[in-house]
């Protein structure tokens, strides 16, 4: 894995910056989202369930993500079929993530569309395990 490079980082205000062509892909995604997608904004991350805003389709650096929550460092992942195929791919990723502080969190497809209650226990507690201390900040 490579290290992140300076140009990864907004030198202004520490944000992560991304590819601009993944601007108008990652809002195609969110208006053409997966079932799985679909089923875990409903059900899970909409609306501040969590206590947390969480984004669609992210664009962070090269990558784009399912779900984030910039006030948690966290990424929600959902996997397709395909992951398997692409699992270094998504090894370097997580990786590159790690290094600016973000945790990623993986389920996949058949987790959110057939046991969705249980994904959303595992998300609250781990939300919860996270949350910062009374009288912190939330997004």
């Amino acid at each position: 894995m490579k290290k992140i490079s300076v140009e990864a980082i907004n030198p202004k205000n520490g944000a992560v910056v991304y590819l601009p062509e993944l601007k108008e892909l990652s809002r195609q995604n969110r208006n053409n989202p997966t079932q799985a997608d679909l089923r875990m904004w409903k059900n899970v991350l909409c609306k501040r369930k969590t206590g947390f805003i969480f984004l669609r389709q992210k664009p962070i650096n090269r990558f784009i993500l399912d779900f984030y929550c910039s006030g948690l460092s966290l990424a929600i992942e959902i996997d397709g079929g395909y992951h398997k195929k692409q699992r270094g791919y998504d090894s370097e990723r997580d990786s590159f993530l790690k290094q600016i502080g973000i945790d990623t969190i993986r389920f996949s497809n058949f987790e959110v569309l057939n046991n969705i209650e249980t994904v959303k226990l595992k998300i609250l507690s781990l939300v919860k395990g996270r949350s910062p201390a009374i009288g912190g900040e939330r997004d």
